[in-house]
């Protein structure tokens, strides 16, 4: 309202200037330069690690398919004019908005069990559990896994590996692969004690580019993990998982198949995030 009553006065000011009146001198409008990026692809066909470098306290947004509601995946992608290109560009009318952001592990109430930790992000869809994880110059490190909450109503889950997992390798470039077990002794899972170990067997195996709904990546890398779960008391359990990572942007698209899935190139996905509005 207060707008609509300004705008009035400042007509009539302008109209009050008449033709026998000299204009003051005004100098050009200079504008200030632009600021540099901190990050910029160069399309090099390897990712170093400033260029996967985490973002403190900013706002992602993914689209991602109802729990429970399967989505058909072509992980192959196709050949056209000779390079390969991965189509996830499909509007579903049911997709759901999807926010993260990574922040600091100072603060948090499993903080004192990661010493070595520097940033979390939230490892499920749902936002309960946070991965712990550490960044330098040779691979971004998953040290473990805690609720987001300290005593959540499913009650509380805190794993601290041994060691830490390698969840990417810099720099990472197409053929690299490799094995990291996460051991987890006097774990807790939902309130009950847990011990046993993480398989994450990972591999750079192609890159490409990506199409999205709303972005086009000419350049991203398919990174395949297969994680296996074996309790110290229980039956195994593995699942598949396929990202796929741009420079500067990280994952831009991420499918992961149903649980115990025999096939690495699955076509039934029961979760397909992707970057996007």
């Amino acid at each position: 309202m207060r707008a609509l009553h300004l705008l009035p006065l400042t007509v009539a000011l302008l109209a009050g200037c008449g033709d026998n009146q000299t204009p003051p001198s005004r100098a050009p409008y200079v504008g200030g330069d632009a600021a540099p990026l901190t990050c910029a692809p160069n399309l090099d066909n390897q990712i170093e690690a400033k260029e996967l470098a985490p973002a403190i306290d900013v706002n992602v947004s993914y689209l991602i398919n109802p729990f429970g509601k399967d989505r058909t995946v072509d992980l192959v992608g196709k050949l056209e004019t000779g390079k390969r290109v991965f189509r996830f560009d499909v509007d579903y009318a049911d997709d759901q908005k999807l926010e993260l952001k990574a922040s600091a592990v100072a603060g948090k109430w499993y903080a004192a069990s990661f010493a070595a930790g520097e940033f979390v992000a939230a490892v499920d869809a749902a936002g309960t559990l946070d991965g712990v994880y550490r960044h330098d110059d040779t691979g971004v490190y998953l040290l473990g896994i805690a609720s987001r909450e300290e005593s959540p109503k499913e009650g509380k889950t805190l794993l601290v590996y041994g060691e830490p997992v390698v969840v990417f390798r810099f720099p990472l470039v197409a053929g690299s692969k490799w094995v990291s077990t996460g051991t987890v002794m006097n774990g807790t899972i939902r309130g009950l004690p847990y011990a046993g170990k993480d398989i994450y067997e990972v591999e750079d195996d192609a890159t490409g580019k990506l199409v999205l709904h709303d972005f086009t990546f000419e350049q991203v890398h398919r990174v395949r993990t297969k994680v296996t779960v074996t309790p110290s008391a229980g039956i195994a359990t593995m699942r598949r998982q396929v990202s796929f990572v741009a420079e500067c942007f990280g994952e831009v698209v991420r499918v992961v198949s149903k649980d115990n899935e025999a096939q690495a190139d699955f076509t039934v996905a029961a979760e397909l995030r992707r970057l996007g509005q």
